[in-house]
């Protein structure tokens, strides 16, 4: 697929909607540029994952919630075969 696009005097430039379709990208979505050494533009649907750091009160949260249910059970372990 080939297209001819036009920059607008503020840098911004509008992916056709064939394009964005093509590339799963919606409103507000990302895309990855990359420009190889003879000048080709590559564009890629970008993902961005939250990345939350755990304080150690919330990790503190993580194990009682995750072993407060367990407390006084007798957990049985069997040989795996």
């Amino acid at each position: 697929m080939t297209k001819l696009i036009t920059v607008n005097e503020r840098g911004a430039l509008t992916l056709p909607r064939d394009v964005r379709e093509r590339l799963g990208v919606t409103r507000g979505g990302q895309l990855v540029v990359e420009v190889n050494e003879e000048g080709a533009v590559t564009l890629r649907p970008g993902v961005v994952m939250p990345v939350e750091i755990y304080s150690d009160a919330r990790i503190e949260e993580f194990h009682q919630m995750n072993e407060s249910p367990l407390t006084g059970r007798k957990l049985l372990w069997r040989k795996a075969r």
